[in-house]
């Protein structure tokens, strides 16, 4: 399976704005959020469905997403919730968690702007802020 998105920046080929990272998960924020601090967990096992990762892996992915949802909702009070999606659509043959900090369904699907130029100072900025 040629290397995906996701592999690239576990591997340092592509930068990302990090804020967590372990022997089997890399999590960082989203460059296209629909909220600020959407964050992407990741893998670092490249499957194409979350459940074809094996049991450790599964195991070790879905605890970092509750430790990363955790650190969301201290670090973002204002929201209701920390959504979750598992979906899949938007990077292919990566499976992935993203976290989404709302405080409604309009916010947790809404739709980013692709044709934006992500800020990368402002996203920097807040993996800063983030990081743990």
């Amino acid at each position: 399976m040629e290397d995906s998105v996701f592999s690239k920046i576990i591997k340092g080929e592509i930068p990302s704005h990090k804020i967590y990272e372990d022997e089997k998960t890399l999590a960082f924020l989203d460059i296209r959020p629909v909220q600020p601090g959407q964050v992407v967990v990741v893998s670092k096992l490249q499957v194409n469905f979350v459940w074809d990762l094996p049991a450790e892996d599964y195991a070790a992915l879905m605890s970092t997403v509750q430790k990363v949802g955790q650190h969301l909702r201290e670090s973002f009070p204002e929201k209701q919730r920390i959504a979750v999606r598992i979906e899949g659509f938007d990077v292919n043959n990566h499976a992935h968690v993203v976290l989404i900090p709302s405080n409604n369904p309009a916010e947790f699907n809404a739709h980013p702007n692709m044709e934006a130029e992500p800020d990368h100072e402002a996203l920097a900025k807040l993996a800063e802020s983030l990081r743990f």
